[in-house]
């Protein structure tokens, strides 16, 4: 087996772990990471972090649940990998062409701080590394192969992330 067919391999055996797992175990590891190195925690004193935390965190959920209705309600896939059948491009995705993705990292940094933790936030480049490498150039091929040129033209006019 080639370097590649194993990289592929990889790749769908990760797009079986939803992606909102991925961001619920990343931030359990930077918890663990944070109690065991530091158990007092590194932040507990600035207490503008809880009211500001809770309105991105709510911003966040509201825009990945925003996006998931959308996508319900045009009955299209919502599992990474899987072929759409509609291509949304109303909405939050006008925007962005990953609203889901950019609201679970807002409600990940959310979390973060109204617990005032700051290991998980150190980890969340890791999964935006994850889901620019293998799963957003998996979606965007079969985006491309089903829908060509009209794909082509949203995603020369709309962001990947903002």
């Amino acid at each position: 087996m080639s370097d590649r067919d194993e990289l592929g391999q990889l790749a769908r055996t990760l797009l079986r772990i939803p992606v909102p797992w991925i961001f619920v175990l990343m931030y359990l590891v930077g918890v663990g990471l944070e109690t065991v190195f530091h158990p007092g925690g590194f932040i507990r004193d600035y207490k503008l972090l809880t009211p500001v935390g809770s309105v991105v965190f709510t911003l966040g959920a509201v825009l990945a649940a925003w996006g998931w209705i959308i996508f319900h309600r045009a009955r299209t896939t919502r599992v990474p990998g899987e072929a759409s059948t509609t291509l949304v491009t109303w909405g939050p995705y006008r925007l962005t062409r990953n609203p889901m993705y950019v609201g679970l990292s807002l409600a990940y940094v959310g979390e973060a701080a109204i617990l005032h933790q700051i290991v998980p936030v150190v980890l969340l480049p890791l999964i935006i590394a994850y889901l620019n490498r293998v799963v957003v150039p998996i979606e965007e091929e079969r985006l491309r192969a089903a829908f060509g040129h009209e794909y082509e033209q949203y995603r020369n006019g709309v962001c990947r992330w903002l």
